[in-house]
């Protein structure tokens, strides 16, 4: 960029791209504080909206977060690293480990505002897993937050004919989750398939996901199939994405 170019850009642009710099380089690591308000204003000689506008660009790109009374600081990241392949294993939820637990290690999970019930089943569910429409299914709705930070939320869906009764429809499934009590059923899941979108995400989203503002969703919706092809799952997933790196290991 020259000169001339730089002076045509907004003021609060210009602070932002220096902070940046200043991020990328190391002179603000992860978890320092920024400049606040006022010492930009005094710094750059600018109204408080030109700072606050500059600050917010680098929230906005996410390398920076805001923290009630504390101030904008330099946004730690250590992403959540899906596996998407591993994690579906047979060999993993087979053996009494949650499909969570391929991606967390040794990180603090919390699975909170669970609700578990029976609706009529929308057109997109009853297409999915292959009902008529309005047939019952079972919901299971859930929040993951890691390290104290909200990350996914998940809802998945299943035929009520095959939870009818089981543990399935309680908030805890026991060990493996889901996939294990539908082993136990005699409905092991043996395919699965993803459909993976972005967009940004609804007020309620943002709400439950606790996140900065310009900060866009991954949307995957999962649908597990028994050996002989027949849906038994629809999992619809909402992450943050500056949370998340979505990792596929498989051979050529």
């Amino acid at each position: 960029m020259t000169d001339q170019d730089s002076g045509r850009r907004p003021k609060y642009q210009r602070i932002a791209d220096e902070l940046r710099t200043a991020i990328q380089s190391g002179a603000f690591a992860p978890g320092d504080r920024l400049p606040g308000e006022n010492d930009l204003m005094t710094s750059y000689d600018v109204a408080r909206m030109t700072a606050r506008q500059a600050l917010s660009v680098l929230r906005n790109e996410g390398l920076a977060e805001a923290r009630k009374g504390a101030g904008v600081f330099v946004r730690t990241f250590r992403p959540l690293r899906r596996r998407g392949i591993p994690r579906l294993a047979q060999g993993h939820w087979g053996t009494g480990h949650s499909v969570w637990s391929a991606d967390v290690e040794d990180r603090a999970l919390v699975v909170d505002q669970i609700e578990v019930g029976e609706t009529a089943a929308t057109a997109r569910v009853a297409e999915a897993l292959g009902l008529p429409p309005d047939s019952p299914v079972c919901v299971r709705s859930r929040r993951f937050v890691l390290d104290g930070k909200p990350v996914l939320l998940s809802v998945s869906y299943l035929p009520a004919t095959l939870t009818q009764g089981t543990p399935i429809t309680t908030p805890d499934t026991g060990p493996g989750g889901t996939y294990a009590r539908l082993t136990d059923l005699g409905h092991e899941p043996a395919h699965f398939r993803e459909e993976i979108r972005c967009r940004m995400p609804t007020a309620a989203e943002s709400t439950r996901l606790s996140l900065e503002l310009g900060t866009p969703v991954i949307l995957i919706a999962r649908t597990a199939f028994t050996a002989k092809g027949t849906p038994v799952e629809l999992n619809e997933m909402t992450l943050d994405s500056s949370s998340y790196v979505l990792e596929y290991d498989f051979d050529a």
